[in-house]
């Protein structure tokens, strides 16, 4: 009876032996595809060689695990810079609600920073144009006091300052007149 060529098993025992006819044909030298050496006739390891690739892979490990060390300094020092300006904003914000004040400080508000003689810091509801740009202490500054209790300085634009500089000049010369 000849072999049918239909049926599933000799189909599967056909490919295999071409298979495996292909492979003994094709590369006759290759007998494993194991990198190291399988035969006692193949060249012992030397332990030189070994100790060279060992070096170079503890070299590179650390220059990895340096430049790694090296990202976590600098994250560092970035959340150390962040730490001292939080506590320094903290600072400020604490030294602006012990000023003295003879009123309650309301959220949203602007109030302004002043300094008297004696070195004590005074929140008032006037600015500086209130008093005709000639007010009785130092001013330090103008702040909002937000939601949150913290303070936003508020920076006076440069248009906006000549003109009460101007302003209160204008008024002291009327004055003299």
């Amino acid at each position: 009876m000849s072999p049918d060529r239909s049926s599933p098993s000799t189909a599967v025992e056909h490919c295999n032996s071409e298979t495996m006819n292909r492979q003994d044909t094709d590369n006759p030298t290759d007998d494993h595809s194991s990198p190291y050496p399988v035969s006692r006739l193949a060249p012992a390891f030397d332990l030189v060689d070994m100790a060279r690739e060992i070096a170079q892979a503890d070299e590179h490990l650390a220059n990895r695990a340096a430049s790694k060390m090296q990202v976590l300094v600098e994250q560092l020092r970035h959340l150390q810079r962040q730490a001292r300006a939080i506590l320094e904003e903290t600072r400020q914000a604490q030294e602006l609600h012990r000023a003295r004040c003879n009123f309650q400080k309301i959220p949203g508000r602007i109030y302004h920073l002043y300094q008297d003689r004696r070195g004590e810091l005074i929140l008032s509801m006037l600015s500086p144009a209130d008093w005709r740009n000639d007010p009785p202490n130092a001013f330090k500054g103008s702040f909002r006091l937000e939601t949150d209790r913290s303070w936003t300085p508020l920076k006076r634009p440069q248009a906006q300052a000549d003109a009460s500089t101007l302003a209160g000049l204008l008024f002291q010369q009327a004055e003299h007149e």
